[in-house]
């Protein structure tokens, strides 16, 4: 009987291996804009290569995003374009893509009554992505949001709610994109956009392939980065080294009854 019974507990245990060894690591990327996926773009190369499940979330449709490299008229047609544009990118970067209908500045303009409905829907539908995707680690833009653009922070904040709202029972790891500060060129920059390393955690290597199928991805992004300025934007991006910085949400490990 006992023979029985151990050989039974080590069918399970050879079964849950199997199960984990053959279920592949999940991840979910979620940002703003189409184009900020670049911010980590490599990384998602790199993890795509891996075996990893990649899913990246786009909130925004785009139809603000003109510029000095363009001539659009901001509305449904450049909306279109840069949907487009973003599905040339996913298929570079090898990712599962889930463009979202959210209006670039989040209907900041409208005041109350239309921003606030359109981010509640916001956090609302990307909950049902994360319960249907069921990541195993989330990445979002930080308090910083990188450029400081409110789109970016409200996005990573609205991340970090659905995140902080409840008990996860498969355990999920949330991580935010980060510059070091010793990187960044001055003061103003360290102050608005970096972070000490002292926090940054997480340091994922890249190679110089992912690195370049990084930025064949956003050459999709015509609308946004000519030709010319991807280039530039490549070479300006060589200073920071073949390095993804995260910092790692972390939850308390005990509670305390004291600030100090």
């Amino acid at each position: 009987m006992k023979l029985t019974i151990l050989n039974l507990i080590f069918f399970i245990l050879q079964l849950n291996f199997l199960y984990t060894q053959q279920t592949p690591k999940k991840i979910l990327a979620i940002f703003a804009h189409p184009d900020d996926e670049q911010s980590v773009a490599p990384l998602l190369v790199k993890s795509v290569q891996e075996g990893v499940e990649v899913t990246l979330v786009i909130a925004t449709d785009g139809r603000l995003g003109i510029n000095e490299y363009n001539d659009y008229e901001a509305g449904d047609k450049l909306a279109e374009i840069r949907a487009e544009e973003m599905k040339c990118a996913a298929e570079v970067l090898g990712v599962n893509l889930i463009h979202l209908n959210y209006h670039d500045q989040l209907r900041a303009a409208e005041g109350f009554d239309g921003h606030i409905p359109h981010v509640q829907s916001l956090i609302l539908e990307l909950k049902e992505i994360v319960d249907k995707v069921q990541p195993d680690a989330i990445i979002t833009w930080g308090p910083d949001g990188v450029t400081t653009h409110m789109d970016h922070r409200l996005v990573g904040a609205s991340v970090t709610q659905i995140y902080v709202s409840q008990e996860w029972v498969k355990p999920v790891k949330l991580y935010y994109f980060a510059f070091p500060s010793d990187l960044l060129t001055s003061e103003k920059q360290r102050i608005l956009r970096g972070q000490h390393r002292s926090y940054l955690s997480v340091q994922i290597p890249f190679t110089s392939q992912q690195f370049d199928t990084a930025y064949q991805a956003l050459l999709c992004h015509k609308s946004q980065y000519p030709e010319h300025i991807v280039a530039k934007n490549k070479e300006a991006r060589r200073r920071f080294g073949k390095t993804i910085y995260l910092r790692q949400f972390t939850t308390p490990k005990t509670i305390k009854n004291s600030l100090f």
